[in-house]
């Protein structure tokens, strides 16, 4: 009988021990399968953030330029696959290659229907990326003596009725246009809002749409007045700014609808865009992104008060 119950103690421990270790190896495997999963979720989170590759071209207002040449070069920081090639030219001419599918990006200051036909128009996909505003400068030796103009005296000035500085309380001067083509974004807003769609006198030997060469000409030429995007004017002391009708030219006075002289930035693409560009596109819209929008001196869309539509 004592053999007996011996052998019964060491069976007993015998199916303890068993049982110990299959549990063992059954948490062995559950922190295997845990560890499966989370490799599995980490793929699939570089998979769904994943760099894309190719190249995006774009083409079109100069006034937009500095944001766009900024993003890209954040883009390519996490996409180094991706080739981005930017030029200027006017909102008309990103508008006209955007159409004819000759860049990927159309650039604008206005809307396409103010450029194209409908049935191109019919073809893009409109994306509104933030607010311009556009100020009126004049050179410095102006700027010390004019603080503001009326919108009368702003239209006699650009369509040249007023041709000397003194008949609007500044010095014996002549007035210097410094003026830009018919292609161009930023003088249709002008037109639109600051001179009441007054047709602006031409001065060919000054204008151009390159809006950073527009602010030297302005600083270069004694008397010299013209109009440039107000990012162009961050952190910059060579030229002065000229209020309307008393209100300064300031993202403030945009936002709460003081200040005519803006309008909605514009991103046109294919309705169909190559994957390059839809990242790029989601890239610059993100809130992330929109961080640096103001820093850029830019409007942020979603701050305007005012209800007009440019």
């Amino acid at each position: 009988m004592v053999r007996c119950n011996h052998k019964i103690k060491r069976s007993g421990s015998y199916m303890k021990l068993k049982k110990l270790i299959f549990i063992a190896l059954a948490a062995v495997m559950v922190v295997g399968a845990a560890g499966c999963g989370s490799q599995q979720k980490a793929d699939g989170d570089k998979s769904s953030s994943a760099a894309v590759s190719g190249s995006i071209t774009g083409s079109g207002s100069s006034a937009l330029l500095p944001l766009v040449k900024d993003a890209a070069d954040k883009f390519k920081i996490d996409n180094q696959g991706v080739s981005i090639s930017l030029n200027a030219g006017g909102s008309g001419t990103g508008l006209k290659q955007i159409a004819d599918g000759s860049v990927d990006m159309g650039n604008s200051d206005v809307p396409a229907e103010t450029k194209l036909s409908k049935d191109q128009v019919a073809k893009l996909v409109d994306h509104k990326v933030c607010v311009m505003t556009v100020a009126t400068i004049v050179n410095p030796d102006i700027g010390q003596v004019v603080k503001s103009l009326t919108t009368q005296q702003l239209q006699d000035i650009f369509t040249a009725k007023i041709t000397n500085w003194k008949e609007v309380g500044g010095p014996d001067e002549a007035i210097i246009l410094v003026t830009r083509p018919q292609t161009s974004g930023t003088r249709a807003l002008f037109k639109e809002y600051a001179i009441k769609g007054a047709e602006e006198s031409s001065n060919k030997s000054l204008e151009t749409d390159n809006s950073g060469l527009l602010v030297q000409s302005v600083a270069q030429n004694k008397g010299a007045i013209g109009y440039v995007a107000l990012p162009y004017l961050i952190n910059d002391k060579t030229v002065s700014t000229i209020a309307i009708n008393g209100v300064a030219p300031s993202l403030e006075n945009t936002y709460n609808g003081t200040y005519a002289v803006w309008g909605y930035e514009h991103i046109y693409t294919s309705k169909e865009p190559k994957a390059a560009v839809k990242a790029f596109l989601d890239f610059v819209l993100s809130d992330t992104y929109g961080q640096r929008i103001e820093e850029l001196g830019y409007g942020v869309s979603s701050k305007m008060q005012t209800k007009e539509v440019h």
